[in-house]
């Protein structure tokens, strides 16, 4: 087994970086990789658009090249950005929370669905996925239309995720992937709600991150 995780938030909203490293807590045990969470400085405060998107890859992909005692590094946006960049630029597995949120719902369900954060964020996950060869397991994907920090500490996000989740739930969906790394702190109070799987992506990459170090 060899150095950390690197779970790389590429906005700079440290609220949010701090929500995704709560939600791998139960992920860090004393035999298991260590994992970080950082906030890449240079990035915009929400990537809520596909301008915001590209800015990030440069920086992504030298933050990825300068930590080479990085055992896995974890891109943690839902749109994964600058993923074949930083895998361009590293020999260890660099894992996009989009492909990884996808794999996992596709391994327990037949139909799944996304909640997005935004309207224009659909266009960008269907290509992800249909470069992936999935877009026949999508049930649906429907944005809330809140920005990225809203997602994290707006008063009302919770009763949004519900009734948009409760929608996808109509349209076929058996799991609901969230579709914005701001996302994490609601997961589990969703899926009770719901009572389907909702899966937070974050903890998807870094679950196939820990199996890919675990069996080195």
């Amino acid at each position: 087994m060899s150095g950390p995780i690197v779970v790389i938030n590429p906005n700079s909203n440290q609220v949010v970086t701090k929500g995704l490293s709560d939600a791998l807590q139960k992920f860090r045990f004393p035999t298991g990789p260590a994992i970080e969470c950082l906030t890449l400085a240079e990035g915009p405060f929400g990537i809520e658009s596909q301008l915001d998107s590209d800015s990030v890859v440069m920086p992504l992909a030298k933050l990825v090249q300068a930590r080479q005692d990085a055992g896995a590094f974890v891109i943690a946006c839902y749109s994964d950005p600058g993923l074949d960049a930083c895998r361009s630029v590293s020999k260890r597995p660099v894992l996009g929370i989009q492909e990884c949120g996808v794999l996992t719902a596709m391994a327990r369900v037949d139909l799944f669905g996304i909640i997005a954060i935004a309207e224009a964020s659909v266009a960008r996950h269907r290509r992800v996925m249909a470069r992936m060869g999935v877009l026949h397991r999508l049930a649906a994907e429907i944005p809330l239309n809140m920005s990225v920090d809203e997602s994290v500490r707006g008063q009302k996000t919770f009763e949004r995720l519900v009734e948009t989740g409760r929608a996808l739930q109509v349209q076929g969906a058996g799991a609901v992937i969230l579709g914005c790394a701001g996302m994490a702190r609601h997961r589990a109070g969703l899926e009770a709600e719901l009572g389907i799987p909702v899966i937070d992506p974050t903890q998807a990459a870094v679950a196939i991150a820990m199996a890919t170090l675990l069996a080195e």
